[in-house]
């Protein structure tokens, strides 16, 4: 399993308007090897605001085929679309990361 984090730096202020941006699924929804998707936002943060934006895939090469596809394309376009003085977003960075070890709640005998 893979997870792949997309840190994202915003104007102060302009946070809720990034986060309403995933409140409905996309298209990486329906991408075989498709697990789970995390929006995280960064608290107490005075300078900008932060949203991580987490996605967690069965392995890579699924990760691979969404992130090279037309509709990673076309919806990561958009974002960059928008004159660089409207446009709330700082920067952005992708991180990946092999995921090694998970643990679950134990189960609770009943």
């Amino acid at each position: 399993m893979m997870k792949a984090v997309n840190t994202i730096r915003i104007k102060k202020g302009n946070g809720d308007g990034v986060l309403a941006r995933f409140q409905t699924p996309k298209s990486v929804h329906t991408f075989e090897g498709f697990v789970l998707m995390e929006v995280l936002r960064k608290e107490n943060s005075p300078e900008y605001d932060e949203l991580k934006i987490c996605t967690t895939w069965e392995e890579r090469g699924f990760f691979d085929a969404w992130l090279n596809s037309r509709e990673s394309q076309k919806t990561h376009d958009k974002k960059t679309e928008q004159k660089s003085e409207d446009n709330p977003i700082i920067s952005s960075q992708l991180t990946t990361f092999e995921v090694t070890i998970q643990h679950k709640p134990a189960k609770q005998e009943v």
